[in-house]
């Protein structure tokens, strides 16, 4: 997945180019999908800064395994980003997970 599939991914199942990061809580890494979007006026990235956090974000999941069950998760929930409340998506990274305990995030 690229980051301009996982764009069309949020724009087919709400309509908007939602925020995506990845947060690391308790040992467990969550990507989220934060209830800020591309179309805002108050939006603080450029449509080409986006993209570019987008692709990261795509490259991550490739490396952990986890494009298919964030892809999964998104088409199948019912949650929605609103304000204050992200969609949180946890990734298992089995025994690896100590591997990509960055502090970047």
């Amino acid at each position: 997945m690229t980051g301009q599939q996982l764009r069309q991914l949020l724009l087919d199942k709400w309509g908007r180019s939602y925020d995506i990061q990845m947060r690391r809580t308790q040992g467990k890494i969550f990507v989220q999908i934060m209830w800020k979007y591309l179309e805002q006026a108050s939006f603080p990235l450029s449509e080409a800064e986006y993209l570019a956090h987008l692709e990261d974000v795509a490259l991550y999941l490739h490396a952990w395994g986890g494009t298919d069950r964030v892809q999964t998760y998104i088409q199948q929930t019912r949650e929605r980003p609103r304000l204050g409340k992200a969609v949180s998506i946890p990734l298992d990274l089995g025994e690896r997970a100590s591997e990509w305990m960055l502090e970047n995030f």
